[in-house]
């Protein structure tokens, strides 16, 4: 049986998914009112400049350079070899129209590559097909900040267009394969890059996968050890990056499964097991991001238990304190009462009996709690 969080918990976190659903709708309110295929940029702007990336490559041939956005771009019917096109930058609608006019792309297509806030989809249409993954990084100092970032891919015939929103991205390895002569792949067409480009998207899940683990071996370690105040807030904020990273994946795993069974003459018969592969690798990422949201919702467990262990031997020492000084707090107040006839306010060894009194019930009272097993 799943563990679940703490009402008060679940409540946190839904107050903050709600708020980010708020400002979601928000920047979508921008757009009411407007034309469908309206190109209007939607989320934040990330770099100052939107620049172009052009790589064309053949088995034999591989060259990289920076295309002068003002420039009209190749049409693809004149492309010679096979070409990657990296956009970065999302908020030029000017640039992304220009694109989408010298290849052919659908307004409704750049009206979703402009909005940044599109689950992971694909569309196919005659002669291109769109796909919209979420690619993940963790960032910051000790690299616990979850970054998303929204990458929009359309393949056509010979070219592959990529859309991001900023610098920084995990696709390093396949650029350096595009150096190497010899290596697959330049020897296959577009759909094979696309390929390349998604399964490394799904891999770095796993990378954001292994840091979430660490740090969640590191909160074990301090529930277990001296728990801390900010363990809560840490629990919290795991759970935040893990619902973020469901809502990622989930989608992508049903976008896999179409991109598998539709009919396009883009992709050719060879990318099935592929393809296959890398749904099953979703499926993986999916199943990891469930166990560890339960893991979480464990350590939360422990943890409140924890508090209330030590609430409790608070409670306890207290509770014992109070119950030793209320036999000894009778006695005083019998004592202290203002009657002209009590005989042992005359005795002479009187104060240091009642002293002596009061201290041996306060030993017997202990006594009897050890006993008990209560101390």
């Amino acid at each position: 049986m799943r563990q679940h969080f703490p009402r008060s918990f679940d409540l946190h976190i839904l107050r903050e998914a709600e708020t980010l659903e708020i400002m979601r709708h928000r920047n979508r309110a921008r757009k009411s009112g407007l034309p469908p295929g309206t190109l209007l940029h939607i989320g934040d702007r990330k770099v100052d400049h939107a620049k172009i990336t052009r790589t064309d490559y053949d088995p034999e041939v591989h060259e990289c350079r920076e295309l002068d956005g003002n420039k009209p771009l190749i049409a693809p019917a004149h492309l010679e070899k096979l070409s990657w096109i990296e956009v970065t930058g999302l908020h030029d609608v000017q640039l992304l129209q220009g694109i989408g006019d010298a290849f052919g792309i659908h307004s409704l297509m750049l009206e979703d590559i402009a909005n940044t806030d599109q689950r992971p989809k694909i569309d196919v249409g005659d002669s291109q097909v769109f796909i919209v993954v979420k690619m993940l990084q963790l960032r910051g100092d000790i690299r616990t900040e979850l970054d998303i970032e929204q990458v929009s891919f359309i393949l056509g015939r010979g070219y592959l267009l990529t859309f991001q929103e900023k610098d920084g991205d995990v696709f390093d390895s396949v650029r350096q394969r595009l150096r190497q002569k010899g290596s697959r792949l330049r020897k296959h067409g577009a759909d094979y890059l696309a390929y390349a480009l998604l399964d490394l998207v799904v891999d770095h899940y796993f990378v954001v996968l292994e840091g979430i683990a660490d740090q969640m071996d590191d909160l074990e370690a301090s529930i277990l050890g001296e728990p801390k105040p900010d363990l809560t807030t840490r629990i919290h904020h795991l759970k935040r990056t893990l619902l973020q990273m469901r809502k990622a994946t989930w989608p992508m795993r049903d976008m896999i499964s179409s991109l598998l069974r539709m009919e396009s003459p883009l992709v050719s018969g060879e990318m099935t097991p592929f393809l296959h592969d890398l749904h099953d690798h979703t499926l993986q990422v999916v199943d990891a991001i469930e166990t560890h949201r339960d893991m979480l919702s464990g350590l939360l467990e422990v943890h409140l238990s924890n508090i209330n262990n030590q609430l409790g031997a608070v409670m306890k020492v207290l509770t014992i304190i109070a119950t030793i000084f209320i036999p000894l707090t009778f006695v005083a107040g019998v004592y202290g009462m203002n009657f002209d006839v009590m005989p042992e306010l005359h005795w002479k060894w009187g104060y240091p009996i009642v002293l002596l009194f009061m201290f041996g019930i306060a030993a017997g009272l202990l006594v009897y709690f050890r006993i008990k097993k209560w101390l």
